[in-house]
């Protein structure tokens, strides 16, 4: 293996538990390099390849993988090395991370368990089995948050000049703003639920914030009463109050609780304590029965808002007959039950550290940059693209040039076509209103919009409709599937003929999520790569399915069957030459007969690194299985959404990159597209500099043991942040002072000088 200096670690099977390796009693040494080094994990002497790679022990469960995922990210908000109010974002991540786990996983988990499906996975766990294990992590999750919370954050806060308080703590002053705020803003708005014989209990919304309020007994031995009071979600959670010097809040729950009685006049109260529910949010459609499938999903994202109950969080404060009730009430068990020491739904805090200046206390500020590239003297983007393939790795490099390439094509006289597909997009969509021009302008303009993409269905309903008001023609993709392929084809008249234009990416053609995701996007006018473009929407609105692919692979039409294909050729070779060599980036991997081709290829000889952000199902370090494969996850800064597969394959090196992950959603029911690159340079690029700084990183990176804990890797000297070596790499590269456009300028900013190559080193 050639390139930097490797740091060859042996390790004895499933080794230790602090996930220390030790080299063999022969005295191994350690090669140190002058720079940052991969590190290769060989195994012992020999072990006898097990043969039943079917066995249970070998695959880590889905949703507890997940769970060790969404620990991470708390970690991030537990580390000290972490700027102190970047820490509030990262434990908001992991709230709302644990609300979609809660509404779709648990959600179906529950949903077998009551039908009496006893499905497992590969790791044989039963739905019970889950839940039961998914509640102690869960419950150890949250209280390790607000422990957080209340600790270390809020302090900090306080300390920047910016409190929250409780109304109990008020001045004489803030406490007279608060009663006519209460007053004048508040009180108008809340509906008081009153909860008796006569009044049955109500159907609160998902995820909506209430006040459960308990009314003294009329006499002794009465049945004791309640009420409930939501709390509107029209209204600023954060309340901010006089306070010379300061920016004081105090919560909209607690400025309605200190006067929850003039809701109820004549009925005494003794206690008022605020609870949440979190619901069933998964859609249940029937594509081949809907006569509309706009009109079918609009149906349902009304209606879901009725699923059953499956979590219940409450103040921590609460009695324990509220608590009781409220688990009868919405059909739960007391294990459903969160009780919490703070506020509920920290994601609400968020717009605090908006009030705070200090920037030590943030992370540096970046700004994505116009890479050499595109900004290097040219004057014309498509005759860029026609010289050469672009790569563009997001946010370090600006998603803007992608954005441009659709607004040049609106307004390009000489293009005739624009079609896209549309999976997240984002409010107040540039893309969106670059597509509405184009079809002004004349152009046939096509947008495949993904209806369901999970929690965004209503936004995307919008659009379509908006599009189609444009003149846009608007589908929906194939019954059954959900289109996540990331395409743009433009079809332009030039002096030649026409010409096709492919913009293909990891990511959404989204401009604000493309500020926080690290996705790659590639420019391409390859006539192959143009003519698969135009198979993949011809198969989308016309179900015309091409009798090959020139150099996609598609799911579900065989991606899977092709990702196994490159890992048994790998296999194949490392068996006949000694040599083979996969590293492959992803969000998840879960496919069982995906991870099974792993071991196999590990089993030959095959040195596997795995980059994978959140869930991973396969067991590295197992002896005869696993031995050469090791997995990494880097949680950092920047979420991590890239999907790139690297094969040595007998030294062609092949890239290649994709909008799947390898989870049988992506291959089954995903309309995905996997593509190589095949420019040299940027294969270059992407293998030693993306993934040879991920694998070097040591200080964000955590390693998989094979007992499904992940452990930071080995900080050593000198550490290496791969998110930060990328922003580094892009300000040199994109030096410039970035002027804004006018009227008549060429779409992109010129850097005036030649980018210099730089040699790179190999994998």
């Amino acid at each position: 293996m050639s390139g930097p200096a490797c740091r060859v670690l042996y390790v004895d099977g499933l080794t230790t538990g602090s996930g220390a390796v030790a080299p063999p009693a022969s005295g191994t040494t350690t090669v140190v390099p002058s720079q940052p080094a991969l590190t290769v994990v060989v195994p012992p002497p020999e072990q006898a390849p097990v043969q039943n790679l079917n066995d249970a022990r070998f695959f880590i469960n889905r949703e507890l993988s997940w769970l060790a995922f969404n620990e991470r990210v708390l970690e991030e908000g537990l580390d000290p090395l972490v700027p102190a109010l970047e820490r509030l974002k990262f434990l908001a991540i992991t709230s709302s991370n644990l609300d979609e786990f809660f509404m779709i996983r648990v959600a179906g988990l529950k949903q077998q368990l009551s039908g009496h499906v006893e499905e497992s996975g590969a790791d044989a766990m039963s739905p019970g089995e889950q839940l039961s294990a998914i509640s102690t992590r869960c419950h150890e999750m949250v209280a390790r948050a607000y422990r957080a919370l209340l600790g270390d954050v809020l302090p900090n806060l306080d300390r920047a000049g910016v409190r929250l308080v409780s109304t109990a703590s008020l001045s004489p002053e803030a406490d007279h703003f608060v009663a006519d705020y209460f007053a004048r803003e508040v009180f108008p708005v809340l509906t008081p639920i009153a909860l008796d014989p006569g009044h049955p209990f109500p159907h609160l919304r998902n995820k909506s914030l209430n006040l459960a309020v308990r009314f003294q007994p009329s006499a002794p031995g009465a049945r004791l009463r309640y009420g409930v009071v939501p709390v509107p979600s029209v209204l600023p959670r954060l309340v901010e109050v006089p306070d010379s010097g300061r920016r004081t809040y105090v919560l909209l729950e607690d400025v309605i609780a200190r006067y929850v009685a003039q809701l109820f006049p004549g009925m005494p109260i003794e206690g008022c304590w605020a609870f949440r529910v979190t619901r069933n949010w998964d859609l249940s459609i029937d594509e081949e029965e809907a006569e509309d499938l706009l009109v079918t999903i609009e149906r349902e994202v009304r209606r879901r808002d009725r699923g059953s109950a499956v979590r219940l969080e409450i103040a921590a404060q609460a009695e324990q007959h509220l608590s009781e009730y409220l688990v009868h009430a919405l059909k739960l068990g007391a294990s459903d039950v969160y009780r919490i020491d703070g506020p509920l739904n920290i994601p609400d805090l968020l717009p605090l550290l908006g009030r705070i200046e200090q920037k030590e206390l943030h992370d540096e500020p970046f700004t994505p940059v116009i890479p050499p590239a595109i900004g290097d003297g040219e004057r014309d983007l498509f005759r860029l693209i026609r010289e050469r393939d672009v790569l563009l790795h997001h946010p370090y490099e600006s998603f803007d040039p992608v954005v441009s390439f659709i607004e040049a094509a609106a307004d390009d006289p000489a293009v005739l076509a624009i079609k896209m597909t549309l999976y997240r997009t984002g409010k107040d969509s540039p893309v969106v209103r670059a597509l509405q021009r184009a079809a002004e302008n004349g152009k046939q303009v096509t947008a495949l919009v993904e209806l369901k993409a999970r929690m965004d269905e209503e936004a995307n309903i919008l659009w379509a409709r908006a599009l189609e008001q444009g003149g846009v023609h608007v589908v929906y993709g194939l019954i059954g599937y959900k289109t996540h392929c990331k395409v743009a084809l433009i079809v332009r008249r030039e002096a030649g003929g026409l010409r096709r234009y492919v913009h293909l990416g990891t990511g959404n053609y989204n401009p604000t999520t493309a500020k926080i995701y690290s996705d790659l996007s590639l420019f391409t006018a390859k006539e192959d790569f143009g003519a698969d473009a135009t198979s993949i929407f011809n198969l989308l609105t016309g179900y015309s399915k091409p009798t090959q692919w020139r150099k996609f692979k598609v799911a579900p039409l065989g991606l899977k069957a092709g990702v196994i294909e490159m890992i048994d050729r790998e296999a194949e070779v490392a068996r006949q030459t000694g040599k083979g060599r996969i590293v492959a980036k992803m969000n998840s991997l879960a496919d069982s007969e995906v991870i099974k081709a792993l071991y196999r290829a590990s089993q030959a000889g095959v040195q596997i690194d795995l980059i994978v952000r959140g869930i991973c199902c396969l067991r590295p370090g197992v002896p005869g299985v696993s031995d050469r494969i090791r997995v990494i996850s880097i949680v950092d800064r920047y979420l991590e959404h890239t999907r790139i597969w690297f094969f040595e394959a007998g030294g062609r090196r092949e890239v290649w990159l994709s909008s799947a992950d390898w989870m049988p959603r992506n291959f089954i029911r995903r309309v995905e597209v996997a593509f190589p690159i095949e420019d040299v340079a940027l294969k270059e690029r992407i293998v030693d500099e993306l993934l040879g700084a991920q694998l070097a990183d040591n200080a964000k990176a955590r390693v998989l043991m094979p007992d499904g804990r992940y452990e930071r890797v080995q900080n050593e000297k000198p550490a290496l942040r791969s998110q930060e070596r990328f922003m580094s790499l892009a300000r040199r590269a994109g030096a410039v002072v970035e002027q804004p456009p006018v009227a008549g300028q060429e779409i992109f900013p010129s850097t005036g000088r030649r980018p210099q190559r730089r040699r790179r080193k190999r994998l």
